[in-house]
């Protein structure tokens, strides 16, 4: 039997019975001894009795570590040297063979068959995924499974520690190779040894460089990087990459961060270090990049891999240009030659479809037309490639002139390949069976034109300079048409909010833990990001997830769709002053609250009082009010009709810039549907709260836009109103939400009650310092109000603020 640390891959081509390393000789010797070395200090007899019985136990255990740290690296260098030994002696077809008589995965090419046979014949074969029944194979520092978990996703399954199965690799008759008998031979009676992906080191090969002030200090993500196979270099010469907080970018970056920039060396934030350290796998440095759209020639990267906490970072490298079922696509350049969507037989055609299968790593958008031009030339114009990169789609305008037939029959044939269905049952009655990896359609009469939303930075100055509105409104105006607050929502299909009522259902069965639970969360986001097409899927996982990417996602796009039209149609026109045309289209007035007035005064101590520091990842930011604004708006209940009403109180509301000129324009709507969590479980309510702090939360943008608006908003919570503490049922929102009763939600901390004090015409501004309630397990931090009837709130104050970081560390470039 050949030794266990012994090359397995040489001791195919050499004879038995060659000598053995010194060291192995040495270890034999002391083994057939069993002597010890005599102790060198001098202990009574009890002890020297204690230490016989001990001293073997704690050589054993040494040896033990040593046999393992040895037998590991043995094992890595055996495999090297094995892959290049096969790859010599066998041929592609017989590693299919091999793949195939043990029953692995075969198909694929050279680049694919090579290592899996590799991996299977060193390591032995695999068994099949626990999840799904699917074949197993090493991508990266993985193993992942190539199957599916069902029509709308990959399976998901993926680990460290794959199963294998015992007994030799067999090998057919028909593969006739002396090396490979040679090599079973040796290995008849021996283990297999166990890969260990996790000792490869997620950063191998990689010198990293840090630059400027972090989120915590440069000897922790040094002591990251060097932990895990990379090494930190002080020079940014040379690098693969430079590590840096996004923040650096706003504030005019480092000299290592602008030298990086001139080199063209990537930048990246510090996300990509804790995300590769947390995933076991290192990230692809484009999804993390902070500063490619500042290069003149920008790289256009993905943005369906892009870090989603870098909302406010990246620049949309395209835009999805949707407009409706008879709209020509304006890439397509045929709109200008006077160009329409072909129709047939009430058929029309123009399909756009997506896929987004998260497993898979696909996020995808298609769109296909038939363009008639004058003089009947018909065209047809195919799209594909990820949401958001047009330099990666595959696109193509074909003229087929007159051959109207052979352009129908492409253009079904296309259909079928990106669907896997047929054409007409999809048009004409909606038939449409979903096929894994296959794109599904979208309603193209559900379609809104969307795009960048907002204008562009240069075209707003220039509109800012001819408004005739005050400045101080003009300054407001210009903010909330600014292109920066729309620039990453797009939306092809208003079914959400059905889509969103069936999953709360679902997730009350969904399994809690394990691969299977893993499958679910997985197929769950991988249809709605299909339905709901989106530059950054992710993953979601429970009711918390549901809440604050999906429902609240679904409700700020519902937003920006509304403020999108209104600012496109002020701003597509050839007004001369369009900041006022938009102003006048939101029916409301908006006026700078002056800083000595009593109002003023009023709310600059409501926020000191009941505001907390706003936390984002490790950063904290403290809030300071820039200006205050009063507002009347004709979509609200007027001051004079609420201070008729009962339990009249001045509430903070959380909102998004995003989501303020749909409030101004329309009104508040209550929330999409109900959700035991926090900000959701009133059902559809308008829910306010006494702390400022609660409302920051949701002011808070991004780290390149610090500044914010909060709402104050007069609530009547009605003649009834009733406290809860806990989380209630459904049955419960239910019978609020008929009875459209006030609702107080207890929190962990409320504001202190004998500071609070009556404004103007019975308003109660609860005003005081938070402090612990008696509430100490509620789910919610700080107190919530639910009004189910929106005729019985207003705003009355738009409240901006500016967010300062408060524990950044200033780190000077070593």
């Amino acid at each position: 039997m050949v030794h266990e640390t012994r090359s397995r891959t040489l001791a195919a081509s050499q004879e038995e019975g060659k000598a053995a390393p010194k060291k192995q000789k040495t270890e034999s010797k002391e083994q057939e001894g069993g002597q010890q070395a005599p102790s060198k200090n001098k202990k009574t007899a009890d002890n020297e009795e204690h230490d016989g019985e001990q001293e073997p136990s704690k050589n054993k255990k040494l040896k033990a570590e040593e046999s393992d740290l040895n037998g590991k690296a043995t094992a890595v260098k055996e495999f090297s040297e094995f892959c290049k030994a096969i790859r010599e002696h066998l041929t592609i077809e017989d590693m299919r063979k091999i793949l195939q008589a043990n029953e692995q995965d075969a198909s694929g090419s050279e680049d694919a068959v090579v290592p899996r046979c590799e991996d299977v014949m060193f390591y032995g074969p695999l068994d099949k995924c626990p999840v799904c029944g699917g074949q197993l194979e090493c991508k990266g520092l993985k193993y992942k499974c190539t199957g599916t978990h069902s029509e709308w996703a990959c399976c998901s399954f993926s680990t460290n520690n794959p199963s294998r199965r015992g007994g030799p690799i067999k090998v057919p008759d028909d593969v006739k190779n002396d090396f490979v008998r040679k090599w079973l031979k040796q290995q008849e009676g021996n283990k297999y040894p166990k890969r260990n992906l996790d000792d490869e080191g997620i950063f191998s090969g990689m010198m990293i460089a840090l630059s400027g002030r972090m989120s915590r200090s440069h000897g922790y993500f040094k002591e990251q990087i060097m932990k895990h196979g990379g090494k930190v270099n002080n020079s940014v010469i040379g690098v693969t990459c430079v590590v840096a907080s996004p923040a650096e970018r706003h504030q005019g970056g480092s000299g290592g961060f602008a030298e990086a920039l001139e080199r063209g060396t990537p930048v990246v934030s510090e996300n990509w270090i804790i995300d590769s350290v947390q995933k076991k796998e290192k990230q692809p440095l484009a999804a993390y990049d902070i500063a490619s759209d500042v290069v003149p020639e920008g790289r256009g990267l993905p943005l369906g891999n892009l870090d989603p906490t870098e909302e406010a970072i990246e620049t949309l490298a395209a835009e999805l240009k949707l407009a409706g079922k008879r709209a020509v696509h304006k890439d397509s350049k045929l709109e200008k030659d006077g160009g329409h969507i072909y129709e047939k037989d009430g058929i029309i055609y123009n399909c756009a479809f997506s896929v987004c299968d998260l497993g898979g790593d696909i996020n995808q958008l298609c769109i296909m037309q038939l363009i008639m031009v004058p003089e009947n030339h018909l065209h047809l114009y195919y799209k594909k490639g990820p949401i958001g990169h047009d330099q990666m789609a595959e696109e193509r305008v074909e003229d087929f002139g007159s051959r109207f037939n052979d352009a129908i029959k492409e253009f079904v044939r296309l259909f079928e390949e990106v669907t896997g269905n047929e054409f007409e049952p999809w048009e004409r009655e909606k038939k449409f069976k979903k096929k894994c990896m296959k794109m599904y359609p979208l309603d193209m009469d559900d379609g809104v034109d969307v795009r960048h939303g907002g204008v562009a930075l240069r075209q707003l100055g220039a509109a800012a300079a001819h408004c005739k509105l005050d400045p101080s409104v003009t300054f407001i105006m210009k903010q909330l048409c600014s292109q920066e607050i729309y620039r990453v929502h797009q939306l092809f299909h208003l079914a959400g909010e059905e889509t969103l009522l069936e999953w709360k259902q679902d997730v009350e069965s969904a399994p809690e833990s394990g691969p299977a639970a893993d499958a679910f969360w997985m197929e769950i986001s991988n249809k709605w990001f299909t339905l709901f097409p989106t530059t950054r899927p992710y993953t979601m996982k429970g009711y918390e997830q549901i809440a604050d990417n999906v429902a609240s996602g679904l409700e700020t796009v519902r937003d920006i769709n509304v403020a999108s039209r209104l600012i496109g149609d002020v701003f597509g026109s050839t007004l001369d002053d369009p900041l006022s045309q938009c102003y006048k289209k939101l029916g409301c007035s908006i006026n700078r609250v002056v800083e000595d007035s009593e109002d003023y005064k009023m709310i600059l101590k409501y926020l000191e009082k009941t505001y907390e520091p706003v936390k984002v990842g490790d950063v904290v930011y403290s809030a300071t009010v820039e200006r205050i604004y009063a507002v009347e708006s004709s979509a609200l209940p007027s001051y004079d009709e609420i201070k008729k009403l009962p339990n009249k109180v001045l509430l903070w509301c959380g909102t998004r810039s995003s989501n303020l000129l749909r409030h101004l324009r329309d009104g508040f709507v209550p929330a999409v549907c109900h959700i035991p969590v926090p900000g959701y479980m009133f059902g559809k309510a308008i829910v306010c709260s006494d702390a400022a702090a609660e409302a920051a939360r949701y002011g808070f943008t991004a780290v390149d836009r610090p500044e914010g608006y909060l709402v104050l908003a007069v609530a009547s919570l009605g003649k009834e109103i009733q406290e809860i503490t806990g989380t209630p049922g459904s049955e419960d929102v239910k019978r609020m939400e008929e009875k459209k009763m006030g609702v107080k939600g207890v929190g962990r901390k409320t504001t202190d009650p004998s500071e609070h004090f009556t404004w103007r015409d019975g308003v109660t501004v609860p005003c005081g310092k938070l402090v612990p309630s008696t509430n100490k397990d509620g789910p919610l931090e700080y107190n919530e109000y639910a009004v189910y009837d929106p005729k019985q709130v207003s705003i009355a104050f738009l409240v901006g603020v500016k967010y300062e970081e408060q524990n950044m560390e200033v780190v000077p470039d070593e």
